[in-house]
């Protein structure tokens, strides 16, 4: 998040090796919870993080790229920037900005040789979800539910990635259930959301039978 520091580190490798091939950005927090459980300071520090990183990422080096006539950044962001999942609100609405941002500046790059891509990974099995914060949720029962037979480690994440640099893709999803999503999306949006809708129904319904068993207030 910090804008300065982010510069001086481009400029440091264009300094060092006389150019800038390639920029990626990524680095994401989430917060997980419905969004009337969720501060504006919860807010503030996921866009600061997922979007406004990118955007210190792309300040510092769209410009060297464009005068140098060639660069590739590459923007992290996630399937849940091309589709909507309900109860990680704050997390969707940095990832389709920075969906948006990085369709928009390919656009805007291409004729001054310098290209954009933005990865939309799915499951990738990290400590994200383990670092989340959780608002109004149970962590342990959010953990327990996560399918991990449909993630992929970093290291192939990263392999992956390199593949859909090289053929210039403008969105480069990396597990199956996000091409899969993804195609969903274009499609027939109204089914996803259908499909978000009824699996939210279901979680609250379940968090209300645990409450209740719990003796707790519902």
């Amino acid at each position: 998040t910090n804008a300065t520091a982010v510069a001086t580190m481009v400029q440091a490798a264009q300094t060092r090796h006389g150019r800038i091939d390639y920029l990626f950005n990524n680095a994401g927090i989430a917060v997980a919870g419905e969004v009337q459980n969720v501060s504006l300071e919860d807010w503030n520090a996921v866009l600061d993080v997922n979007l406004h990183g990118v955007v210190h990422g792309v300040v510092a080096a769209y410009g060297i790229m464009a005068e140098q006539g060639f660069g590739h950044i590459v923007n992290t962001a996630s399937i849940e920037g091309l589709a909507p999942f309900p109860g990680t609100v704050s997390y969707v609405a940095s990832k389709h900005a920075v969906v948006g941002l990085s369709t928009a500046l390919r656009a805007e790059g291409a004729d001054l040789g310098v290209r954009v891509s933005a990865v939309c990974p799915g499951l990738i099995l990290t400590r994200i979800f383990k670092d989340t914060k959780y608002v109004g949720l149970e962590r342990d029962e959010v953990l327990e539910a996560i399918p991990e037979w449909m993630g992929v480690d970093p290291d192939e994440c990263a392999k992956r990635i390199m593949r859909g640099v090289d053929r210039n893709r403008s969105i480069i999803p990396i597990t199956g259930f996000a091409w899969v999503l993804w195609i969903l999306m274009r499609l027939s949006p109204n089914l996803v959301l259908g499909m978000m809708q009824r699996n939210l129904r279901r979680g609250r319904a379940q968090d209300r039978a645990r409450k209740t068993n719990e003796g707790l207030p519902s």
